[in-house]
């Protein structure tokens, strides 16, 4: 595609995310939210539609929405009131979904995300395309409660070829949908909005958001128009996208279409599409259904839900620190670089361990420079999250204070981490297993191995000598070699520079 013809279209994006709420119980009856039980056991008549059973709001679903609501910079409104969206699918028993319509729970929300450059006729946007230091508002349109509709399973059973199972199990399970104003720019800006949004989510503990149990779900809403222009173009409504890299990429196919298609002189159809990650491409599911048809009215069996003042203020006491407000804490506490504040604080369970072992340790900075580079490179190799870690962060806290104190090496460290890792124990266990091995500073049996050294290389003293200052590396390591990786490396350097010249 010409770069011409691309830049003189703008995409306009915004997304619309359901997190389902981490209760134990229905948001309308008391059956269980648990995932995996057996198809249809999690149900009862409140559940299943069936005629004369009564909803029951859940007070819990109501006060972690409204924590939900409170961390993305929401307004929450004191009464709100309970629609019925009414539509037939198979796996909806009543033939409506109890959502909230014209007067949600709350609104006017934002996220700040880095902000990326202008379109350059590049669809395929990436981080290097972002503008150092930039952040920009999206915001957030309704935060509102509803109800989950069952599941219609198409294949793992003999007839999976003719016939649609359902499991109604989440019938009823108690959702947020979160809207957001259609200020996304780009591909990049989507995915950063979400990456941030489910930060905040885990932060408060409202959902696990685990998107393969369908704890988080998104779907985005796409459109282009000539740049400059301030009217929108018409929108495609992309769904059942299950990763924010797989929405990532189906959003840069899906203005890539847009724009090929209204520069060939064609229109664009309001649509829902499905985007296909084997094929990276989106295709037509069915004509996309405004407000209108789905018939809103408000829920006759249901009470408008007050959320006064004093009850606001409860919930707002239960509000953590947010990612951003700890980040520029423990830049600022710790010492440490934006980066590593942004690596640390990506779980709040990391952020909490770090801060534990930054506060015991002597240097933080190196605590968070062996979290970074020694033990989340391990854990990334064995698959493992942070909380099975062998070592724990008491653990990182004491390999710190070794290396500062000069008790072990660099080399030694490493080691010793493989060794935990391979044994599944603490770094203080297999520090004392194997015999508490100390960095040698004892000069006089530095001065011999470097002697020897020295001796057996004559080739690369005479490099050295004559202006090749990069074979003091080769030394060092001949030497740390020599010792076992017990020479203290500061010491090491010291000597043989003296001895070399």
């Amino acid at each position: 595609m010409c770069s011409s013809v691309v830049t003189a279209f703008e995409p306009v994006i915004g997304l619309e995310v359901h997190v389902q709420l981490l209760t134990a119980s229905k948001i309308f009856c008391s059956c269980s939210t648990r995932f995996g039980a057996p198809p249809n056991t999690n149900v009862c008549p409140v559940c299943l539609g069936m005629p004369g059973a009564l909803p029951v709001l859940n007070r819990k679903a109501v006060e972690f929405a409204t924590l939900a609501a409170l961390a993305l910079n929401c307004r929450i409104h004191e009464t709100s009131v309970f629609a019925r969206k009414n539509y037939f699918y198979p796996d909806l028993p009543k033939g409506y979904q109890i959502s909230q319509y014209d007067k949600p729970l709350a609104e006017h929300g934002y996220i700040e995300v880095p902000s990326s450059k202008p379109d350059d006729g590049n669809q395929n946007l990436r981080s290097e395309n972002r503008e150092p230091g930039t952040t920009k508002k999206i915001g957030i349109t309704r935060v509102h409660l509803e109800e989950d509709a069952g599941k219609s399973l198409h294949e793992g059973f003999p007839d999976s070829d003719e016939k649609t199972a359902i499991d109604l199990n989440r019938t009823g399970v108690p959702l947020i949908e979160i809207v957001s104003e259609p200020d996304i720019s780009t591909p990049d800006e989507a995915y950063e909005y979400l990456t941030r949004l489910k930060e905040i989510i885990l932060y408060t503990g409202v959902s696990d958001c685990n998107m393969e149990e369908g704890s988080l779900r998104c779907d985005a809403n796409v459109s282009v128009r000539p740049r400059g222009q301030k009217e929108f173009g018409t929108k495609a409504e992309i769904k059942n996208v299950n990763s924010f890299r797989f929405i990532r990429e189906a959003l840069e196919y899906e203005i890539a279409r847009q724009t090929d298609v209204i520069a060939s002189g064609g229109k664009i159809v309001q649509e829902t599409r499905l985007y296909n990650s084997h094929e990276g491409k989106t295709y037509s599911m069915r004509s996309k259904e405004q407000a209108h048809d789905y018939r809103y009215f408000p829920e006759p069996d249901l009470l408008p839900l007050i959320v006064d003042e004093k009850w606001k203020t409860e919930i707002a006491r239960t509000l953590p620190e947010l990612p951003e407000a700890r980040r520029l804490r423990l830049v600022k506490e710790y010492g440490i670089t934006e980066y590593d504040a942004q690596v640390l604080t990506a779980s709040k369970s990391l952020a909490d361990q770090f801060e534990d072992a930054a506060k015991a340790a002597r240097n933080p900075k190196r605590v968070a420079n062996l979290v970074q580079g020694e033990l989340m490179g391990r854990l990334k190799a064995a698959r493992a999250e942070i909380e099975h870690s062998p070592i724990s962060m008491t653990g990182v806290a004491a390999s710190a204070d070794l290396v500062e104190s000069g008790a072990i090496s660099g080399k030694m460290l490493k080691d010793l981490y493989d060794l935990a890792f391979a044994r599944n124990k603490d770094f203080p266990e297999v520090y004392e297993q194997e015999g508490r091995p100390r960095q040698s500073s004892d000069t006089s049996a530095l001065e011999q191995i470097i002697d020897e050294v020295v001796a057996a290389n004559p080739k690369q003293l005479e490099q050295y000598r004559s202006g090749k200052n990069t074979m003091l590396g080769f030394f060092v390591g001949q030497v740390m070699k020599a010792s076992k990786g017990q020479a203290n490396p500061q010491l090491v350097n010291e000597l043989l520079i003296k001895k070399l010249e």
